[in-house]
């Protein structure tokens, strides 16, 4: 009976630790969602999430959310480094409240948002929030915000290219300590400004169009704009510059 009763023992504390380890066994590099998905399944190829905050749980650190076919995938908290990529296929993230996307990551982690039509309703307050990390926003729509398109505080590094920030209250704000490439970018009819800056922070602006914005550029306490490769400025503010656009 003893030794009936320590094996049980032993296999009970095999299967305890089994079901602990499992959540992490779970986390895949490459996950999916998709517009009919559920968020239950394990997000393979073959079994999709339905959303993109129930994919990150089931993704590895530095893996990558691949969008399947259309849908609308919601909001998201990120806080460690990932790729988000829709490759030429509609992926909505709606939000009426809040922010639409919100990056806490590890200061050295590379965050990646590809391919995504972002839309506040113009009730929601940021599309993209970035608070750390090194943030990647590559062709995205981002689209009816109550502040900004993207937000830009701590000491977060913002990549935008090829993308399309209008129609919020402001295009593009960068705070105190932040820096950022704006490359390829249309930002147009936000209310406010297109880019707004404060010091010390840097911004590297090339081959962007700023347009029908009350301000273009909206630099203050030594912030330092460096701007080349063709960008236009058209039916907006003058903006105040320490390197003539090019």
């Amino acid at each position: 009976m003893r030794r009936l009763a320590s094996s049980n023992t032993f296999f009970g504390a095999a299967v305890l630790l089994l079901v602990l380890a499992s959540p992490a066994q779970a986390q895949a590099s490459r996950t999916w969602v998709s517009g009919v998905g559920n968020d239950a399944d394990p997000c393979s190829r073959t079994a999709p999430c339905k959303t993109f905050a129930g994919a990150i749980s089931k993704t590895a650190p530095a893996g990558e959310i691949n969008v399947l076919d259309p849908g609308g995938f919601g909001a998201v908290t990120i806080t460690k480094a990932i790729t988000i990529r829709a490759d030429h296929v509609e992926a909505g993230v709606l939000a009426n409240a809040g922010n639409a996307i919100v990056v806490n990551a590890p200061a050295a982690a590379n965050v990646i948002l590809e391919g995504l039509d972002i839309e506040g309703l113009g009730t929601a307050l940021n599309g993209v929030q970035v608070s750390s990390g090194n943030v990647s926003i590559v062709r995205c729509t981002i689209h009816g915000f109550a502040q900004n398109g993207v937000n830009s505080t701590g000491t977060s590094r913002t990549r935008i290219e090829d993308s399309r920030l209008t129609n919020n209250n402001g295009g593009f704000n960068m705070a105190a300590n932040t820096s950022a490439i704006v490359e390829n970018t249309v930002l147009d009819k936000n209310t406010t400004f297109a880019i707004q800056t404060a010091g010390p922070s840097t911004l590297v602006l090339t081959g962007s169009t700023l347009t029908g914005n009350p301000a273009a550029l909206a630099q203050s306490g030594g912030a330092v704009i460096v701007s080349f490769g063709n960008n236009r400025i058209l039916g907006t503010g003058a903006p105040t510059m320490t390197v003539p656009l090019g």
